[in-house]
């Protein structure tokens, strides 16, 4: 006896949303990828090697290294919104899932650009650093970059994506499922309340009105 394409359909439909578009798997991706960028900026972004005689003060062996979060302060904050929209996005509704989208994309894009600018001109990222070590501004000095400003370049990429993925991920999530199972079971309650009813709604969480 031949199956109808609609039962297949609707049996790949019962089991369940596909690996790409599970809320856990999704929630926690995005969180995992804004902390990984909160973390590049407690790491040294660049080593500035100063000189001792145009500044007339020696700086270490190793020069002054300046972390993410004093050379793109941006990032530390950027990352924290994403993984709050992140968490939010897991108990949103369908219209707050594209408000959570935009924060999350725009706040990577912030990401994106505020490293993409270290990159491109490490010494101008690094005058307040030297600034605040040396107390002399616009200073010319030896300025190298580490990996971690396009870690978080490539963090800012995924993070992108990912919150992209939200809106047709959130087709196959199901949200507020004990409060809307409450709601509904409340509105289908016929006859008048009194105040002791009411009064016992409130108590269980539920608006008589």
């Amino acid at each position: 006896m031949a199956v109808p394409a609609s039962s297949g359909a609707q049996a790949k439909a019962r089991s369940g949303a596909p690996a790409w578009a599970r809320k856990s798997t999704l929630v926690l991706l995005i969180a995992v990828i804004a902390l990984a960028v909160f973390g590049t900026t407690t790491q040294t972004w660049m080593t500035v090697n100063l000189d001792p005689q145009q500044l007339g003060q020696a700086t270490g062996q190793g020069g002054l290294q300046v972390q993410g979060s004093k050379a793109a302060t941006t990032v530390t904050a950027l990352a924290l919104v994403a993984l709050a929209g992140g968490l939010a996005a897991s108990i949103a509704g369908r219209i707050a899932r594209w408000i959570i989208t935009a924060i999350i994309v725009l706040a990577a894009a912030g990401i994106i650009a505020a490293a993409a600018t270290v990159l491109a001109d490490p010494l101008a990222a690094a005058q307040g650093s030297i600034a605040a070590a040396t107390g002399v501004t616009g200073s010319s000095a030896d300025v190298s970059v580490t990996a971690f400003p396009v870690l978080a370049v490539v963090a800012g990429i995924l993070l992108a994506l990912c919150g992209l993925l939200v809106i047709p991920a959130g087709r196959y999530w199901k949200t507020r499922t004990k409060y809307d199972a409450a709601a509904q079971g409340s509105a289908a309650q016929s006859g008048p309340v009194d105040e002791i009813d009411s009064w016992d709604r409130l108590s269980r969480g539920d608006d008589p009105t």
